[in-house]
């Protein structure tokens, strides 16, 4: 007896099953999706970096001054550079971006840094990207991610990168901002 009513039961959800897979759905094409258009956020970028213990700089490191011991605080202030590789229907964007830092000038010093990363944004503005980070602290790989503020017709992005080390891990804030343009 239980094995018809369990039988039953197969047999009476395999029918719903197939009567729900039968209705017409709409399909939803290109043309019916409202295109939402990406952000594009090539534009200025300030921030700090926290270098998780203080750094000596070395002559091995192209130092301008072999034997300066730098705060573990530096300030940045650079320019991102974006590129998309694919955009969906919605905004989202694959993106590829080039980053390059001045580090340091609060302290009087001169360290330049480079990040190029591969990365994804949302339609909503959320993002994360990683990359190889070069840089006269260090080389390593950057993790970063981050999210872009709207506010009329401007953009404020606001990011965190990490840069883990075998010595120490560097901790980066970058915001920027630009215009929105149509």
């Amino acid at each position: 007896m239980s094995t018809v009513r369990n039988l039953c039961g197969v047999l009476l959800m395999g029918s719903l099953a197939l009567t729900a897979h039968a209705q017409d759905i709409p399909v939803i094409t290109h043309d019916n999706v409202p295109y939402i258009d990406a952000l594009h956020l090539s534009g200025p970028r300030v921030g700090v970096s926290y270098f998780g213990r203080a750094v000596t700089l070395t002559e091995d490191r192209f130092a301008l001054d072999s034997g300066t011991v730098i705060n573990p605080f530096v300030t940045q202030f650079g320019w991102q550079f974006e590129w998309m590789y694919f955009q969906t229907d919605n905004g989202s964007a694959g993106l590829f971006e080039f980053i390059p830092l001045l580090g340091g000038m609060d302290q009087g010093l001169l360290l330049p840094s480079a990040n190029l990363l591969v990365g994804f944004r949302s339609y909503k503005g959320w993002e994360f990207g990683c990359g190889p980070n070069l840089s006269l602290a260090g080389n390593g790989f950057v993790l970063a991610a981050g999210y872009t503020f709207r506010s009329g017709y401007m953009n404020f992005p606001v990011n965190f990168a990490v840069v883990p080390g075998p010595q120490d891990t560097r901790v980066t804030m970058l915001v920027g901002w630009n215009k929105r343009s149509r």
